[in-house]
C-alpha cells in the first residue's frame, strides 16, 4: 500500500484530497497546523500536526512517514493577505515548499504541487501549460518561485494549476459559490467583478485529477480546471438562479471600483487538452457542479 502525505489537509481542497486518496486504497497521512481535524476514523488514515515552514518539523515527519507521494496543497492563498504580509507569504509559499522538497528528496517521493492561475498576467486568458508566467500580484509571484523550486526537484514532480475551486464545503469553510448563496439568502447586496473571466473548477474534478496524476505517475505541469469560461459576475448570477433567488441583488463592478491591496488578473481560465489526453480528465459543467454542490452529499 502506497503512502501519501497531504499538506493543508484541513483546507477545502485538502479535505477532498484525503477522501479521494483513501478511496483509491492509499495510506493517507494528513497534516495541518491545527491540533484538531474533522476527518472521520479510517484504518489507513493518520493526522500529523506540523508547520512546514519549520525545516526541523518537516524533517522529523517525513523521516517517520516515508511517503511515496507528497501532495503539497498547503499555502497562504488569499491575495490581499499576501500583498499586506509579504514576508509571511514568502515564508509560507516558497520557503515551506523548499523545506518539503528537501526532505521528499530523501524519500524519492513523487512531489505534487498545487498552484494557481494567478501565475499568469491575465491579459488574454485560456492559458496552456507552456505559456509564460507573469503574475500581477505577490501571491502569484510566490507561486512562481515555488514552481521554480519544484521544477528543480531531481525525482518525479508534478505541478497542478487550478482556477477558483468551488463545491460543497466539508469542514465549515465556505467557498465562492457557497458565500454567494449564503449572502443572497440573507438578502445582502453583492458587488461582483464582471471584468474577470475564469474557468471555475469543481473540487471533486480537481482532487480526482490529482489522484490520477499520482496513480499514473504523470510528470510535468497540468492545468486542471472547469471547461466553461465565464465572468465571476456571470457565475454568481448562475448561483442565484440555481437556488431560486433574484440576481438583482448582485451588482456588476470592475476591479477599479474597489481599492483592494492585490491586483487580480482579468482574464485567466485554462485549456485542459493535456489533462484530457494524458489523464482522461473530464470536468463537469458549471451547472452540474452547482447541482452537486447544493443537492448532493459531500463526496457522493
Amino acid at each position: 500500500m502506497k503512502t501519501v502525505l497531504v499538506t493543508g489537509a484541513n483546507g477545502f481542497v485538502g479535505y477532498y484530497l484525503v477522501q479521494h486518496f483513501l478511496r483509491r486504497s492509499y495510506r493517507v497521512v494528513a497534516s495541518g497546523r491545527s491540533k484538531e481535524h474533522s476527518f472521520p476514523y479510517h484504518p489507513h488514515f493518520n493526522y500529523y500536526q506540523f508547520d512546514f515552514t519549520d525545516p526541523l518539523q518537516v524533517q522529523q515527519v517525513l523521516k517517520e512517514v516515508q511517503p511515496d507521494v507528497v501532495v503539497h496543497s498547503g499555502a497562504m492563498s488569499k491575495p490581499d493577505d499576501c500583498e499586506m504580509n509579504k514576508e509571511l507569504a514568502l515564508l509560507t509559499n516558497v520557503t515551506g515548499t523548499a523545506n518539503l522538497l528537501a526532505e521528499a528528496k530523501k524519500c524519492n517521493s513523487h512531489f505534487i504541487f498545487l498552484s494557481t492561475d494567478f501565475v499568469f498576467s491575465g491579459e488574454r486568458g485560456m492559458y496552456s501549460e507552456e505559456e509564460q508566467r507573469s503574475p500581477v500580484n505577490y501571491y502569484g509571484q510566490t507561486k512562481v518561485l515555488a514552481e521554480d523550486a519544484v521544477m528543480q526537484y531531481p525525482f518525479q514532480w508534478s505541478i497542478v494549476r487550478t482556477v477558483l475551486v468551488y463545491g460543497r464545503s466539508a469542514n465549515g469553510k465556505l467557498n465562492f459559490v457557497e458565500h454567494i448563496a449564503a449572502a443572497l439568502r440573507r438578502s445582502e447586496t453583492l458587488r461582483i467583478f464582471h471584468d474577470q473571466i475564469r474557468t471555475l473548477t469543481y473540487v471533486e474534478d480537481l482532487t480526482s485529477g490529482i489522484v490520477d496524476i499520482a496513480e499514473r505517475k504523470a510528470e510535468g505541469i497540468y492545468h486542471l480546471s472547469g471547461k466553461d469560461a465565464m465572468t465571476v459576475y456571470e457565475a454568481a448570477c448562475k448561483v442565484a438562479q440555481f437556488i431560486g433567488l433574484n440576481d438583482s441583488q448582485i451588482q456588476p463592478i470592475c476591479e477599479g471600483d474597489l481599492n483592494a491591496p492585490a491586483q487580480r488578473p482579468k482574464l485567466t481560465g485554462f485549456t485542459i487538452t493535456k489533462a484530457q489526453k494524458d489523464l482522461g480528465y473530464d470536468p463537469v459543467s458549471f451547472e452540474t457542479g452547482l447541482q452537486k454542490t447544493f443537492q448532493s452529499n459531500v463526496l457522493s
